[in-house]
């Protein structure tokens, strides 16, 4: 079995891991942490749990070799080191929790250094690319009207798969030109909208939403809907994307992240500040809107390479 394999029930753990487990999830009930972000950590969390209690080890008696072990482990069984990392940082929050609390000495996890991982830059289309893209989508039909609004405001404002299905009809203020937006954590934002994007949105309130909403329009309160009148899952964000993108034609791994990869890369281009950037995009730290910088410079050495006769 795999370390990727999970069986039974955290219930079946020793009941000092059972603790550990729903401390942990309680604080980050309590940091108001995305559902996805606690499920992923308590799947994290409960493998290493059930490999420590196999080696007949409860937590505080944990040290920072085991960890290591089990880091290996995982790399042995063919996880990738962005998984290694990933899982260690679950575990490293596991023990910090279990520290503050008083019930191990220390964090283990600290003296364990988490594997480097691959500094891969993320996918950009151009702006002829994007012009593509959402001016191939057809306005005939209801769903091509709202796919053509959700993708036309994914790319203005720079939303996560996230935030576009979290979107509710008061978010869009047409009079301001901007979208509130929810994101990571719970923390609001103000993201400016460009005219596209709004005279898109616009028609999809005006002529596609009424017919999916049905009988009771103002029973969803969400922003775009399936063809059943609920709202819209990331799945469904992602498989509508992908339709669109083969009959476009547009080459490369496109995904809604790109889209937002795209928006902070093409306002980089064009000027805009890093930090104002970063505010848009809702990053905690500016350090995280830097990689831009590396698209960019990375876009500029391609260019040098084939344009100067020296390169």
């Amino acid at each position: 079995m795999s370390s990727e394999d999970t069986t039974g029930s955290p219930a079946e753990l020793p009941p000092a891991w059972q603790q550990a487990l729903l401390l942990l999830d309680r604080e980050l009930r309590g940091r108001a942490a995305a559902e996805k972000t606690r499920r992923a950590y308590g799947i994290d969390v409960e493998q290493f749990a059930r490999w420590a209690s196999a080696a007949g080890l409860e937590p505080r008696e944990v040290e920072h070799r085991a960890l290591r072990r089990y880091a290996a482990k995982l790399g042995e069984d063919g996880a990738a080191p962005t998984t290694v990392a990933r899982k260690l940082a679950a575990i490293r929050s596991l023990f910090r929790s279990l520290r503050e609390h008083g019930l191990v000495e220390q964090n283990p996890a600290d003296l364990v250094a988490s594997p480097k991982r691959p500094r891969t830059l993320p996918t950009v289309l151009k702006p002829a690319e994007i012009a593509a893209l959402l001016d191939r989508i057809p306005t005939s039909t209801p769903l091509e009207l709202r796919d053509r609004a959700m993708f036309e405001l994914a790319y203005a404002c720079g939303l996560r798969a996230e935030e576009i299905v979290t979107l509710d009809l008061p978010s869009i203020d047409f009079d301001a030109e901007q979208v509130r937006v929810e994101g990571k954590g719970g923390k609001t934002r103000l993201v400016p909208a460009g005219e596209a994007a709004l005279a898109a949105v616009a028609r999809y309130r005006e002529r596609a939403r009424p017919a999916l909403a049905g009988a009771e329009p103002d029973a969803e309160p969400a922003l775009f809907l399936s063809k059943s009148g609920r709202r819209l899952g990331t799945s469904d964000v992602r498989r509508r994307l992908r339709v669109w993108v083969r009959l476009a034609e547009v080459q490369g791994g496109v995904h809604p992240h790109a889209l937002r990869h795209s928006f902070a890369t093409h306002l980089l281009d064009g000027g805009a500040d890093l930090r104002a950037i970063q505010e848009m995009l809702g990053h905690a730290s500016v350090s995280t809107t830097q990689i831009y910088t590396r698209v960019e410079s990375a876009r500029l050495r391609t260019a040098y390479a084939r344009a100067h006769p020296r390169a």
